[in-house]
């Protein structure tokens, strides 16, 4: 019996030998690098064999060693966050290098919400995300540029060509009267105010748009206009990336004035006076003698037709250039960046050249503390911030010539005083401006995790700006000889220091099917401006300029002020869910402003949100069509601080008067003080649903919102009996209602060939004044009007142009045939007050916007577009510059004649300034089709690129604005009808050709 157990255990011995031997004998190393889509080492990948307990990790080489049982039959897992996973069967193979490709759809379901992030799934308010790709479509110089025609509901308006201006951003449309309607900005968690042009767009990774009452309640007192989260790129896990960006911009003026030129000139000024009977047709020359001065006569005889415009304007140009080294290992990520930018516009004495420094670290220390740090720094030229050389040269005469016979510049080319040389601005020296602007923006952060699933979190943000201006005017300057004196210099400078210092608690939970988060701030924000100008003139040596203010011969004023503002503040939100399919969001926050009285200092904005996420139930779990559906609701409060420090203290004006005889100097008060002032309040109201089919292919949203203000803070008129005309009070109501699609879609999905992705989105919001208190219906003074939208345009309505056969008609109207013909709305045969009305308003009907982007292969053509239909606009280009009195240069029009008997515009009357009731020529439909941007690029093939030892090297080439489909533009001949309210007269809308390299190595 021994004998045979002995046996037996001898016999499983050898079975389990020959298996071991077996066994190692198909073992097998197999090692590899794991990259990215730009050949970045990835440190960190997971890389396990599918259906084995065994594995391991990449290195900081994202090199992995792996030991494999059973090759022949063992299959690879490679599995890294915010990647799509790869599995490799071995098949024998020692050495197996593979590419992860970003999993668009896991990265999009990280959204950033105030004072921290969330996954998509379980947002609650409304919130629409611009990432990198989007961002870089266009070249822009700042970043709310980026955002024009990209998010459902936000509008951005470029109210300037010139050289270092920013654009309107409207969220939801305007809701305050006199307060600010731009949203309130914060970047890496941090309030941010002042310019957005010193931040360089190349080092931010997303901009998050809060616009709902849930989303921005969060952020109280400042949150009715909406919220625009700003994140720069940080370090990741990989060996130091090394990435350089620049290109370079031909830029040129999008189309000219159309002037008049000699010939239509001399005409239109004849026609002119023979409206007044001054001009004979029948002794030509003895009548152009009377009405042409010898200088211009002349020029007649010379035949001279001088373009101003092209006088004034040359080719500009842009540059950007950006280098930055980032990485990181898995307790240090890091990232360093430089930036240049400069942009010379087509007017000589306007630029805006920036210098920018970026800096960003996060480290951890042990396993629960982290630590880090991101800096911006910025410091900017720009060059003719208020000058505006095209008004003169506009004006000037095509009969003048700029040149005398020695190719010197004549100082007043006609004799006329009023229309100086325009050319005389660009002689050095006779007008120098210059802004200097230095800002440091600093987040610095502290988190430690107390215990698993509470968190604190400190912020500190120290924000510094200064600012040193100097503008020097000569006495050859244009504005002076048109108004006369000396040379005349100002000097200003300001010092912004303000600083944010947070702290934060956030505790989240999951027990089975519910999900528990909760946020807790507390936070102070203080900020101190120090602001001083002074104006001189008589400067006795011109090329001080505005160096060497003590010399000159009269100080013509001097201006210092302090201000300094504080808010303390109070936060709570709770986020809950229920098995993935039932979310709640409560905020409650309370701002206390340093800007209002005792009494009013304290405003509470409370906020509830719930979601439904639909896809989750049990109906939707088997089908395959239909990836998200999501139903939201919110609904709270949210405020704007309104006003001016001091605001609500009154005001007291120094004035001069006599005293026994001498003049002494006293104080009067100069504005009511009213300590009842208080925030304007928004209530806000949204549904949403949010979709998705065919695996991520299709996705979007559609929104519902309207918006109610109470508490307008609003100008109240007094009889000028009390000393005053007016006091600000909380007095109107306003209201904002509207909805919003948003669409994305990869139509065609073809990593190997062609490819198509699709971004779209169509908006409408519609304004209303619901009271202005007093139970006034209007405030024509301001243009408000009960039931109208916030801004409109009140006016005389132009019905046509008198003609001769209603001569008797115009007559019992006080005018004759050729001038305007306005609307007499109450039919009383006289046009007065009463006719005025309401025209429209640049609000428009809709608005709609879309990036198309097509690649094949290496090459990627994108497409920016968007829309803005059934706006008004008013050109202050048919004001200004048509006058048709023929002093000035005048639009190149079709005016009224007796044998040219048009309805567009009056006949030209030497005897009027201007014609009557001008201002009603100034309105035009302001609907346009822009495509913004159109960029080709060309990445070189992978193979060719590693050989080059880099990583990427792409090529464009790029146009801006080369196509604007309008009336305004090709009916009535204007350039561009994009501007806030009114077209201005200021530096010309341009296009630009751009080439770009991208290199990373």
């Amino acid at each position: 019996m021994k004998r045979s157990f002995s046996r037996f255990v001898c016999m499983i011995a050898c079975l389990l030998f020959q298996q071991l031997t077996m066994a190692q004998g198909n073992s097998s190393t197999v090692e590899g690098n794991v990259l990215d889509a730009q050949k970045t080492p990835l440190v960190g990948v997971t890389v396990s064999i599918k259906g084995r307990s065994s594995g391991t990790q990449t290195d900081a080489k994202g090199h992995y060693r792996l030991q494999v049982k059973d090759p022949a039959n063992a299959t690879l897992v490679f599995t890294f966050i915010g990647f799509s996973s790869v599995e490799e069967p071995i098949k024998g193979r020692t050495i197996i290098p593979v590419i992860l490709q970003e999993d668009r759809k896991k990265l999009e379901e990280i959204v950033v919400v105030g004072y921290g992030q969330q996954k998509k799934k379980d947002v609650t308010g409304a919130i629409s995300s611009v990432g990198t790709k989007a961002i870089q479509d266009v070249p822009v110089t700042n970043p709310q540029q980026a955002l024009q025609g990209r998010a459902p509901g936000v509008e951005v308006i470029n109210n300037s060509a010139k050289p270092g201006d920013e654009p309107q951003v409207r969220i939801r449309g305007t809701r305050s009267l006199s307060a600010g309607n731009d949203p309130l900005y914060v970047v890496d968690g941090i309030p941010y105010a002042g310019n957005l042009s010193d931040i360089g767009t190349g080092v931010i990774q997303s901009m998050d748009i809060l616009k709902d009452a849930s989303a921005t309640a969060i952020y109280g007192s400042r949150g009715a206009n909406g919220v625009v989260l700003i994140t720069t790129q940080r370090g990741k896990l990989s060996k130091p990336v090394v990435s350089y960006s620049g290109s370079y911009g031909y830029v040129q003026q999008l189309g000219e004035t159309d002037m008049m030129d000699a010939n239509h000139f001399i005409e239109m000024r004849r026609e002119a006076n023979r409206t007044i009977g001054k001009y004979n047709d029948n002794n030509r020359d003895s009548s152009d003698a009377v009405i042409f001065n010898a200088t211009e006569l002349a020029n007649i005889k010379k035949g001279t037709n001088v373009d101003w415009q092209k006088l004034m304007i040359s080719p500009g140009y842009q540059t950007n250039h950006a280098i930055s080294v980032a990485g990181g290992s898995e307790r240090t990520k890091y990232t360093v960046g430089l930036g240049y930018f400069k942009d010379q516009g087509v007017l000589k004495l306007q630029s805006y050249e920036r210098y920018n420094i970026n800096l960003g670290i996060d480290q951890m220390i042990g396993s629960r503390v982290r630590v880090g740090a991101s800096l911006l720094g910025a410091y900017s030229l720009r060059n003719g911030e208020t000058y505006n050389g095209i008004d003169n040269a506009l004006k000037m005469l095509p009969i003048a010539s700029p040149y005398d016979d020695k190719g010197n510049l004549i100082i007043l080319p006609t004799g006329d005083s009023q229309q100086p040389n325009p050319l005389l601005d660009y002689v050095p020296g006779n007008r120098v401006e210059l802004m200097k602007r230095f800002r440091l923006f600093t987040s610095l952060y502290g988190e430690v995790e107390i215990v698993n699933g509470l968190k604190y979190r400190l912020n500190v943000g120290p924000d510094l700006q200064y600012y040193n201006y100097g503008l020097f005017q000569g006495k050859n300057n244009t504005n002076l000889l048109i108004g006369g004196g000396d040379a005349q210099a100002s000097k200003g400078n300001a010092s912004t220091l303000a600083y944010t210092i947070e702290n934060v608690l956030t505790y989240n939970k999951s027990i089975k099917k519910h999900n528990l988060a909760a946020t807790g701030l507390y936070s102070v924000q203080r900020q101190t401006a120090d602001v001083m100008t002074t104006n001189v003139r008589g400067i006795p040596v011109e090329t001080q300029q505005y160096f060497n203010l003590g010399q000159a011969l009269s100080v013509t004023g001097v201006t210092s002020s302090l201000s300094t503002w504080t808010i303390l503040s109070y936060m709570g939100r709770i986020n809950y869910g229920y098995d993935d399919r039932y979310l709640l969001t409560l905020t409650l926050r309370a701002d206390g402003s340093s800007r209002f009285a005792p009494g009013k200092k304290w405003g509470y904005f409370p906020s509830v949100a719930v979601a439904w996420n639909i896809i989750n139930e049990a109906p939707f779990k088997n089908q395959h069509t239909l990836d998200n559906l999501k139903l939201r609701a919110s609904y709270g409060r949210i405020g704007n601080t309104g006003i001016n420090p001091y605001a609500t203290q009154g005001l007291l004006t120094r004035i001069p008067y006599s005293y026994g005889g001498k003049g002494s100097l006293g104080f009067v008060p100069g504005d009511l003080r009213n300590p009842n002032l208080t925030w304007e309040t928004t209530t806000s109201t949204d549904i949403g649903l949010d979709f998705g089919f065919f695996n991520g292919r299709i996705t979007g949203v559609v929104e519902w919102y309207n918006q109610k203000t109470t508490d307008l803070l609003m100008p109240h008129l007094l009889p000028f009996s009390n000393g005053f005309n007016q006091v600000l009070e909380n007095l109107g109501t306003s209201r904002n209602r509207g909805w919003e699609v948003g669409l994305s879609a990869i139509i065609i999905d073809n990593p190997k060939g062609f490819s198509w992705k699709m971004d779209a989105n169509v908006f409408r919001n519609r304004s209303k004044i619901l009271s202005i208190g007093g139970g006034r219906s209007a405030d024509v003074g301001n243009g408000w009007f009960v039931g109208q939208p916030t801004y409109v345009y009140y006016d005389f309505k132009k019905t046509g142009i008198w003609q001769v056969e209603d001569a008797k008609l115009a007559a019992k109207y006080g005018v004759k045939p050729g001038e305007i013909r306005l609307e007499d709305v109450n039919k009383d045969s006289t046009i007065d007050a009463k006719d005025r009305q309401i025209l429209g308003s640049p609000e428009p009907k809709w608005s709609a916007g879309t990036t198309q982007r097509f690649s094949y292969k290496g090459f990627e053509l994108s497409i920016v577009a968007f829309a803005r239909i059934g706006s008004m606009i008013r050109s202050d280009f048919y004001s200004n510059y048509n006058t048709l009195f023929g002093r000035y240069n005048n639009l190149n029009i079709d005016y009224n004649t007796p044998s040219n008997p048009t309805n567009d515009f009056p006949r030209p009357n030497a005897n009027q300034e201007r014609p009557s009731n001008y201002q009603s020529l100034s309105y035009f439909d302001g609907s346009y089709f822009k495509i913004r941007n159109i960029t080709l690029a060309y990445s070189l093939p992978d193979a060719l690129v590693k050989r080059m030892q880099m990583q990427e090297l792409r090529f464009s080439v790029g146009v801006k604005q080369p196509l604007i489909i309008a009336p305004y533009r090709q009916q009535w001949k204007g350039i561009d009808p994009e501007d806030v309210n009114v077209i201005g007269i200021d530096a010309p809308a341009t296009w630009m050709l751009q080439f770009g390299l991208n290199a990373r190595f």
